[in-house]
């Protein structure tokens, strides 16, 4: 038989990563939300889901449940096969540890394949989440970076995640850049998901000495920043970055691609073109018409986003505060390097 694992149990292996975790609920459920880093190995496809729920309704539970049997049983060889291919310790989880998880643990067992199964399924993950960011309390220093749009803030919190130190990219983890242009080319995610992003995160870093982390906003595309994480984004060193303007051109061609994107840079200019003098935005609208993105984005620049972060800016007292100076990604990252403490 198959052992049901509580969820301070499998949170425990995850942090060791001695277990791999399998949603077995259908696509557009695990699509809306899962435990970080789960394959989905669907008991019933969204098709399916919907026409067991409707009998379930329509006509009776054990009429459910006979067509559930009926549909299962006919890609039942495939469905162990998924499993038999994924070597170490699995654990399986459904909804609430119902009859998926609890029919797929049970028929594997019989074919000699074990797996453990959550207790109280996806439910007991996503409350364990709120609860840890309701509990969010002791956390370290943080050093916060600063830089006008384009300064490639986020290219340096990758770089020294890469080298080892102890980085939250919330706008890695919301799947947005933050911006009204942050959603092109990437896949936002939702409140969940970034929740369980985060807290796997913090997870992991949470015995570092300090963090690293962007001086976002509160909301980022379709998701809100803890209100402790915010807090220590106003008491942590500020490092203010300053790059070249025809440096930060560059790298936001670089990240936003804006010839792959066209209608959607138009669709999102026009969000905040009134908020720009009327010559300057009617010449952005016709440069990204035109494809002369070096020059719409240069404009956008000067005349919108370098305007707004500078009253930002304005925000911050002049204490607790490095500038650095830097023509480059690397040669901002070295620079950091040599503030953080070692």
């Amino acid at each position: 038989m198959f052992q049901d694992l509580k969820l301070h149990a499998l949170l425990d292996l995850r942090q060791q990563k001695k277990v791999v975790t399998i949603d077995v609920r259908s696509p557009t459920e695990f699509e809306e939300a899962t435990i970080p880093g789960s394959l989905n190995i669907p008991f019933f496809d969204d098709n399916e889901r919907a026409e067991i729920g409707t009998i379930y309704k329509q006509v009776s539970i054990q009429a459910a449940k006979e067509r559930g049997l009926e549909i299962f049983s006919a890609k039942l060889p495939s469905f162990i096969k998924q499993f038999s291919q994924i070597p170490g310790k699995k654990a399986v989880f459904c909804w609430r540890g119902g009859m998926r998880s609890k029919t797929t643990a049970t028929v594997l067992s019989l074919m000699d394949i074990h797996v453990s199964r959550l207790e109280g399924g996806y439910r007991a993950f996503r409350q364990g989440v709120v609860q840890a960011l309701d509990e969010l309390t002791v956390l370290p220093p943080a050093y916060v970076l600063h830089g006008n749009t384009g300064s490639g803030k986020t290219a340096i919190l990758r770089r020294l995640q890469q080298l080892g130190y102890p980085v939250l990219n919330f706008e890695e983890l919301a799947g947005h850049r933050g911006s009204v242009f942050g959603n092109i080319g990437v896949k936002s995610h939702n409140q969940k998901k970034f929740d369980a992003s985060l807290v796997d995160e913090l997870l992991g870093i949470q015995k570092e000495p300090y963090l690293i982390f962007e001086a976002e906003s509160k909301r980022i595309g379709k998701v809100v920043i803890p209100d402790q994480l915010l807090q220590m984004k106003e008491d942590g060193h500020q490092i203010w970055l300053e790059v070249p303007l025809e440096t930060r051109v560059q790298h936001i061609l670089e990240d936003y691609r804006p010839w792959e994107h066209q209608e959607a840079c138009l669709k999102s200019f026009l969000q905040i073109k009134s908020r720009i003098h009327t010559p300057v935005a009617a010449e952005i609208e016709q440069c990204l018409k035109e494809e002369k993105y070096e020059r719409a984005v240069e404009l956008l620049l000067v005349y919108y986003y370098d305007q707004r972060y500078a009253h930002t800016a304005s925000g911050y007292s002049s204490e607790n505060k490095t500038v650095i100076a830097a023509q480059s990604t690397e040669e901002a990252v070295e620079a950091i390097k040599q503030l953080l403490p070692s």
